[in-house]
């Protein structure tokens, strides 16, 4: 689906001027999503990942295509439970370390499964919900 974007950036300082607006036709998944068969969007719950930028709520798009590399943030599988953290990996070793002081890195024991489900590539933050948006969540 395609959506209008309205010129290429706007800034966060000065305002610029108002004539360099023009309107292009944008596809968000063609941006977000380059292996479809591969992507899935998944929602986050919880705080763990505050210092990432990635909130409760949020809406991220994860590859599984993707091969997990140090310091990406990844969808984890622990002991059969999903997990979000950034990935450490180092001299053979790995663990999960979250964005946020008050919790613990995870470093997997023996006996204990990890698997690395999916890369987050992206995430869409929602700052304001619209009328339709509430009522059917209220349903």
């Amino acid at each position: 689906m395609e959506l209008p974007m309205a010129g290429h950036s706007v800034r966060a300082g000065f305002p610029s001027p108002a004539e360099d607006f023009h309107v292009e036709r944008l596809d968000l998944t063609s941006i977000l999503v380059t292996h479809p068969q591969a992507t899935f969007f998944i929602r986050l719950s919880g705080d763990s990942m505050v210092e990432a930028g990635l909130f409760d709520g949020d809406l991220m798009v994860v590859n599984r295509a993707l091969k997990p590399q140090h310091q990406d943030v990844v969808i984890a599988v622990l002991d059969g439970e999903f997990t979000c953290k950034h990935l450490w990996l180092r001299h053979g070793r790995m663990k999960l370390v979250p964005a946020n002081p008050t919790y613990p890195e995870i470093v997997p024991q023996d006996g204990q499964t990890v698997e690395i489900w999916g890369v987050v590539t992206a995430s869409i933050k929602r700052f304001r919900q619209n009328s339709q948006t509430r009522q059917g969540r209220a349903r």
